[in-house]
């Protein structure tokens, strides 16, 4: 019975846009939207509902992290075991992936407390906007220990802790390829286990809620845990029924886990299933919108602090000088949601995927320039 559904003589499942995957991106982004934005309300939503709202968000995050170590490693192991792109211009291609868009929307978001400052609209928690806290997230090194990071745009500790596990990337592959589908498994669920008690032990923190400047230690072990998942699924064939069953009830289990406590090392073991399970599915119908709405996870991600802080912001000053009430509030809230998803398409599409595509074209025409280069000639 096992080996029928799960089974490392057939063909695996390749990873492909518009299914599953791709639509649990969008959904985790827009579910990250909503712990941002649900304390500012007129009531907390995690006072008001459920305590999930404001306890999930770390959840999220880390799925997130397993996820970019599943897709890279399903997308470009291949490649980089042929050569065909070599470990320094995978982190290249990784670096201009997410620090451009970092950049602008962090000069941005400066600009914006400048105007406000000037207009004599100050912000409503200025502790937020320390300006020391500023360079070490600009540079995206406060994930490495580097005093600074809090506040701002502060999620964008996660993409700081990636920069470091894309560095290692190439080399975590190495060692994989050494082992095979079940041994990788047992490893990226060791090794988390293993870390975790070591945090404690040595930090006094699990791995799963380091403090922001221990980041990179945060999320490197479920990068790894990722990128074992991708390997064991790119070895070993899963019954699309068996894995379409396991995301339901992997779902069903992370959702019933947040309803009671974190429990946070059982839903990490729910997301690597979901994630697992999704990329099991065939996508024999596969979806543009979804695959669109997946692209934009990454904008809706880095950018919905931003759309937060001023939005609220606004609706800040209206409510104190026109006296809203609560019921025009919570409008206000959920257009300030719809905001944030909608900046994020409009920055995706309009600003962030044309500059992916003038940096993609200067990559390749760096590659023929690299391939035509003469060799150089013995002395």
């Amino acid at each position: 019975m096992t080996q029928a559904l799960i089974s490392t003589r057939n063909e695996t499942v390749p990873i492909a846009r518009g299914g599953w995957l791709d639509a649990l991106r969008f959904i985790v982004a827009f579910l990250i939207i909503l712990h941002h934005f649900q304390a500012a309300g007129p009531h907390a939503l995690a006072e008001a509902l459920h305590p999930v709202f404001e306890r999930g968000g770390f959840l999220l995050t880390n799925f997130f992290l397993i996820d970019s170590g599943y897709v890279l490693m399903r997308v470009y192991q291949e490649a980089l075991r042929r050569g065909s792109i070599g470990a320094g211009d995978f982190v290249l291609k990784r670096f201009l992936r997410v620090v451009p868009a970092h950049l602008m929307l962090g000069t941005a978001l400066i600009g914006l407390v400048l105007l406000s400052s000037a207009a004599g609209v100050a912000p409503r928690n200025p502790e937020w906007f320390d300006w020391s806290q500023l360079p070490a997230q600009l540079l995206l090194v406060q994930s490495f220990g580097i005093p600074g990071g809090l506040g701002w745009n502060a999620p964008t500790w996660s993409i700081s802790a990636l920069l470091g596990c894309y560095l290692a990337f190439p080399w975590i592959l190495k060692g994989l390829d050494r082992v095979g589908p079940w041994t990788a498994l047992a490893l990226g669920v060791g090794v988390y286990l293993a870390v975790n008690e070591w945090t404690w032990a040595a930090l006094g923190h699990p791995v799963w809620q380091m403090p922001m400047k221990y980041g990179f230690i945060r999320a490197l072990p479920l990068f790894f845990l990722g990128m074992c998942l991708a390997r064991f699924a790119s070895r070993a064939w899963i019954h699309p029924r068996l894995a379409g069953w396991t995301m339901v009830a992997a779902t069903a289990g992370f959702v019933a886990l947040q309803w009671f406590d974190k429990n946070a090392l059982a839903s990490i073991a729910c997301l690597s299933l979901i994630i697992l399970a999704a990329g099991a599915i065939p996508v024999t119908r596969p979806s543009k919108w979804v695959e669109k709405a997946a692209l934009v996870s990454f904008s809706m991600f880095i950018s919905n602090e931003v759309v937060r802080i001023a939005w609220f912001g606004a609706v800040n000053v209206a409510v104190a000088r026109l006296g809203l009430s609560e019921p025009v509030q919570w409008a206000l809230w959920a257009a300030g949601v719809l905001a944030a998803v909608g900046f994020a398409f409009a920055f995706h599409f309009l600003i962030d995927a044309p500059l992916q595509d003038r940096i993609k074209t200067w990559i390749r025409s760096r590659h023929r320039a690299t391939a035509a280069a003469p060799a150089p000639q013995p002395a």
